[in-house]
């Protein structure tokens, strides 16, 4: 019996209810920071490519 009421006021207990969604909403930040980086070094990336390519090209005429 001591059990069964445990267990229910552990499952209606809400204490860590704020701390789960601050953990959530760390963690989706996380995910948006990481997407945006890539996206943009991708973008670095292929910026760095067109100027490299012209430099060679303008260093070998």
């Amino acid at each position: 019996m001591f059990a069964l009421y445990y267990l229910r006021n552990w499952l209606k207990c809400q204490r860590g209810q704020d701390l789960i969604e601050y953990a959530l909403l760390a963690g989706f930040i996380a995910l948006a920071a990481v997407l945006a980086v890539m996206a943009t070094g991708q973008g670095v990336n292929t910026l760095f490519e067109a100027v490299r390519t012209q430099v060679e090209e303008a260093a070998g005429q």
